[in-house]
């Protein structure tokens, strides 16, 4: 985790904006609350001097273009 919380829609347009997806996403506007928050508690590593390297932004662009290559 990198101690940072993101909502589903976040994340949805940002796989959107990686992958050049033009399309518009549906959400469930009757279940407002969405996920349950899944946030990691990263403190402990922080204190031992632990800090994430990679965006989640990044790491979704890093992972899409690892499949492009790698896809069969």
């Amino acid at each position: 985790g990198t101690g940072v919380d993101i909502s589903i829609r976040e994340l949805a347009d940002s796989l959107k904006g990686c992958i050049g997806y033009q399309g518009d996403f549906k959400f469930n506007v009757s279940k407002p609350d969405g996920a349950m928050r899944k946030l990691t508690d990263i403190s402990k590593l922080r204190q031992l001097g632990w800090r994430n390297s990679v965006s989640i932004e990044r790491g979704i662009k890093d992972l899409y273009a690892w499949y492009l290559v790698n896809k069969s």
